[in-house]
């Protein structure tokens, strides 16, 4: 079938006899389909193109309903639908405005080549597919036609153009004296008429058309005749004899550069960017730059602006008020005046003068912070594109205009450094800081005594280049390391920038507030309490917390005020603290502070007992995403005087931070947390409150008030009791609390509440027996109840518990003596522990493989794990591991005869073993016997001198004092290992 929109809509098929389509609006559906044909048309922008701005009722029923009998006059498979709208299935070149498009590019780039013949006789038949108004059934779509009708234009021109010079002088004067006259302010049309009558021989009428022209242009639009009608006019007065060639070619004019500034400072840290808004230009004629104010929008344009090849126009909207004053700063810009009115002459609106100054200049059009004005803009950009096809727009702001064709390209902070980096300069964020501190301090550089503080500025600051300058610029007056210590008040202290600057980007607050205050009422409600969320929210979160529907969140992500990251949203820290403070300004904190911690409550209490099952990677990583939200809820309750929420929240979490080994954090909270409690417990929050303590307990350091709270926590929960409330107490009160008593007597009290435990604790307890069989001596028994844990923790697809029981089989098989089986076993945990990312227990397998390795006399891969160990404890605070791991470098600097080396590391290793946890008894027992066999060896030692016996330590020798004992070097509980608990036979790995 071939398309026709270029005049009334008419359909013909294969036969050339023309479709019945029915009634205007199937017409008008069928028109604006086939200006896309080939592409999928939004639902919106065929409601607008068919009922206008004010569609009825129901228009998407309206829309199906016409859709369906277009089907039907053309064919269901014609007309197809997609999820984002719909799509007429055709060859663009079945379309006559598609063809028409094709042909005219053809004719130019002809005319280009030189070869005019060619030309003319494409852009005819191209011209000749018009039949009357294009898209005449489609009275809506005005912003296309006015498109079509300049290309229609355009290829007249080339047309003309093309028969000039094939030398048809005479055949075209009167058709372009009518074209003059229809489009007075065209100047290409008059530069070929001139042309037409110098090569008719009337010189001097060609003369008067430019005379005329010159006189029309300034009443108009109050500019001078361009470079083409100008070259014309000289030609013409020195009878040139190339008087045919085009003008621009003869004589090229220089780039025209207006509105753009020199720049007094280096440009850092954009080189990627700045490629990329190149590459966009070239791909296409309309690009905004969106981002949080500060970001460097404005910055980036300019210099990609300076670099285009062409003409370019640099538009500054911050200053325009309201919308009517957005054409004409762009006039003010482009330095086109304002014609003084006569009474013959009405003022021309600043739009038409816009579009007529434009329709035939190649141009980048700048438009900067049109965020205020971003509906005008938009209009704007939009109809000058559409009816100047030789200009581009590029466009800064805090949102995307929202116009068809417009390709966005958000403009992020600088790329930061970690907090700890050895090379902080490779980052652009502290390149700039850098540079704009030199400026102001003479000499000024970034070293190793000032890094740490100038990185924590710089990520303090987001990395906005704006506020990085401002911070910069208070070295001044301030070291650098006082900057980094005043920006908990950054309003306060980022407050001079420079006084040329436009006054919002004077102050780190203005900035934010410029922002702030172009939002509507539900906005800054929204944004006020979405700062309650430290680390973002998601959809759901913020609606939940906040009040608002999710679609304001979207309103404020497209304004930059949020940005959408990993499926959250979160703010930049100086935003967060701007509406913080708005926050606490409305009276609304307390309220949004309270729906925040009640959300992580149900959060938490809905994730812990899924982390006991087969779904605890999925739950571990959401908790992990909402990790600081979870901190900042319970910090919230304790200095609010809401403990028992915060005791609430604190329990729940023990088994998320247990199995992340997040110790540190968890247990200062838990100690402020007591603190605020009053060390008492609520009434009925018994589990809660042991849970609390003995998160307190988890890091070591245990005092006389520790001590205390312990001895309080097995009164309030003593032996064989079962945690109701809290499943993973349960192994908790095992790890805390000490072994509960005999085999017998434990197995008893397991028989008798069997029916009570659920899988996860039932598992446990058979673990936790298998730890107190193998405590008395009866292995057998307990590889076969290890072997049942394992079993019943893989049925439930549970792998802390599948860790924790490798473990204990290991350290059974090196008690025993079969250090290749350990040493397979802990592989077999590794590999576990470290899909599920458990730190903690990485570092105490990797501690169980050291000790199997070097009874295996592998000492370098004995070493290389503890001091991987000894890596992650020290950053997951870990004391009892990071003493297992210092004690095992010993013994391996022992076994290699480096007696100074392994009393070092032995005497690290016994300062650093949390004291009065019976737990850690064995560790301090080997770390004693490793000791003395330092000293043994160091006083049986031989005077210097040369020697026919081995040194000690040798691959022959057996490892440190396992000369007697096969289990001496690897003590039968070693450390870490649990023991059976009261409640379930639950243990504690640590």
């Amino acid at each position: 079938m071939r398309f026709q929109i270029l005049g009334p809509t008419t359909v013909l098929g294969e036969d050339g006899e023309p479709v019945a389509l029915g009634g205007p609006r199937v017409r008008a559906l069928l028109t604006l389909l086939a200006l896309h044909a080939g592409r999928i048309v939004g639902g919106e922008q065929l409601v607008a193109g068919m009922y206008g701005p004010r569609p009825p009722e129901g228009v998407a029923n309206a829309l199906q309903s016409q859709v369906s009998r277009l089907r039907r006059a053309l064919g269901r498979d014609l007309v197809e639908f997609h999820p984002a709208g719909y799509r007429l299935v055709a060859d663009p070149q079945d379309v006559d405005a598609r063809r028409f498009e094709l042909l005219a590019q053809q004719g130019r780039q002809a005319l280009a080549a030189g070869d005019p013949g060619r030309a003319a006789a494409l852009l005819r038949e191209a011209l000749e597919l018009w039949r009357g108004a294009p898209l005449s059934d489609a009275p809506h779509a005005e912003a296309a036609v006015a498109a079509l009708a300049e290309l229609r234009l355009a290829a007249i021109e080339d047309r003309v153009q093309a028969d000039l010079d094939l030398g048809r002088h005479r055949e075209l004067v009167a058709e372009l004296s009518q074209l003059t006259a229809a489009h007075p302010l065209r100047e290409r049309l008059r530069a070929q008429l001139m042309r037409a009558l110098y090569g008719s021989g009337r010189q001097a009428e060609a003369l008067t058309v430019y005379d005329e022209a010159r006189k029309t242009l300034n009443e108009e639009l109050g500019v001078e005749p361009g470079v083409e009608l100008a070259a014309a006019h000289l030609a013409v007065l020195r009878a040139d004899p190339a008087l045919g060639a085009a003008a621009p070619d003869a004589a090229p004019a220089a780039r025209r550069r207006q509105g753009l500034r020199a720049q007094l400072t280096s440009f850092v840290g954009r080189a990627e960017e700045i490629e990329e808004v190149a590459a966009r230009l070239r791909a296409n004629r309309l690009v905004t730059l969106i981002g949080p104010g500060g970001a460097g929008k404005t910055r980036l344009a300019t210099e990609a602006a300076e670099r285009e090849p062409g003409d370019v126009c640099f538009v500054g909207l911050a200053p325009v008020s309201e919308d009517a004053g957005v054409p004409g700063a762009v006039l003010s810009a482009l330095d086109i005046r304002d014609a003084p009115p006569t009474p013959d002459r009405l003022t021309v609106d600043p739009v038409t003068r816009l579009v007529t100054a434009l329709a035939g200049r190649r141009l980048l059009l700048v438009l900067d912070n049109c965020e205020h004005v971003v509906a005008a803009t938009a209009d704007l950009a939009d109809l000058l594109l559409a009816s100047c096809p030789e200009l581009r727009v590029l466009v800064t702001g805090r949102e995307a205009l929202g116009i068809t064709g417009e390709s966005i390209l958000p403009v992020a902070p600088l790329r930061l450094p970690p907090p700890e980096v050895g090379q902080p300069l490779d980052y652009p964020a502290v390149r700039l800081f850098a540079d704009r501190a030199a400026a102001v301090r003479p000499g000024f550089a970034v070293d190793a005594g000032n890094a740490a503080a100038v990185v924590r500025i710089c990520r303090a600051l987001d990395g906005l280049p704006l506020a990085i300058e401002l911070a910069a610029a208070r070295l001044r007056t301030l070291p650098v390391a006082d900057v980094a210590a005043r920006l908990d008040d950054r309003f306060g202290l980022l407050t001079r920038g420079s006084r040329t600057a436009l006054p919002r980007h004077q102050t780190l607050h203005a900035v934010v507030a410029w922002s702030w205050d172009l939002l509507d009422e539900s906005e800054q409600r929204l944004a006020r309490r979405l700062s309650v969320f430290v680390g973002g929210a998601r959809p759901e979160a913020a609606e939940r917390v906040c009040g608002l529907p999710e679609d304001v969140l979207f309103s404020l992500a497209e304004k930059s005020l949020v940005e959408f990251a990993g499926g959250r949203f979160r703010m930049l820290e100086t935003i967060r603290a701007f509406c913080a403070e708005r926050l606490a300004e409305s009276g609304e904190a307390e309220s949004v502070s309270e729906a925040h911690a009640r959300y992580c409550l149900d959060l938490v209490m809905t994730a812990d007992p899924r982390l006991r099952t087969r779904e605890q990677l999925e739950w571990l990583v959401r908790l992990d995403e909402e990790s600081d939200e979870l901190d900042a809820a319970i910090r919230w309750a304790t200095a609010s005087g809401r403990p028992e929420l915060g005791l609430r929240l604190l329990a729940h979490c023990a088994c998320y931070w247990w199995m992340r080994g997040n110790r540190v954090t968890s247990a200062h909270l838990a100690a402020d947390l007591l603190a605020a409690l009053g060390f008492r417990h609520p009434p009925g929050m018994e589990e809660e409150y042991v849970m609390c303590v003995l998160i307190r307990a988890w890091t070591g350091g245990i005092d006389e008030e520790l001590r205390a709270l312990l001895e309080e926590a097995r009164q309030l929960l003593p032996p064989y009791s079962l945690p109701r409330r809290l499943e993973f107490l349960s192994m908790l009160l095992s790890a805390y609390t000490g072994p509960p008593g005999e085999y017998d007597e434990v197995h008893t009290a397991l028989i008798e509440r069997a029916d009570d435990l659920q899988p996860w604790q039932e598992a446990l307890s058979y673990g936790g027996v298998g730890f107190l069989l193998q405590s008395v001596g009866r292995g057998a028994e307990a590889v076969g109840n290890f072997e049942r844990s394992l079993a019943a923790f893989r049925a439930i697809g549970e792998r802390w518990g599948m860790v924790m029981t490798l473990s204990g089989l290991g350290s059974l098989y090196q008690e025993q003596g079969d250090f290749t089986t350990a040493s397979a076993l802990a592989d077999e945990a590794l590999a576990v522990a470290t899909e599920l990312g458990a730190e903690t227990e990485i570092a105490e397998t990797l501690c169980r493989r050291g000790d199997a390795r070097l009874h295996l006399a592998d000492a370098t891969g004995a070493r290389a794990d503890y001091l991987r160990a000894a890596e992650m404890s020290r950053r997951n605070g870990s004391a009892e591991t990071m003493a297992w791991a210092h004690l095992g470098l010993g013994q391996v600097a022992l076994f290699q005869g480096d007696l100074d080396e392994a009393r070092a590391l032995l005497v690290q290793a016994r300062d650093e073993v949390p004291a009065d946890w019976y737990f850690t008894e064995d560790t301090r027992a080997r770390i004693a016997a490793a000791l003395d066999e330092v000293n043994a060896r160091s006083a049986d030692a031989p005077p210097p001198g040369p020697t026919d016996d081995p040194p000690p330590g040798t691959a022959d020798d057996p490892p440190p004092g396992a000369a007697d004992d096969p289990s001496a070097g690897a003590p039968r509980e070693t450390a870490g290992q649990p023991s059976a608990g009261p409640a379930s036979g639950a243990v504690s790995e640590r």
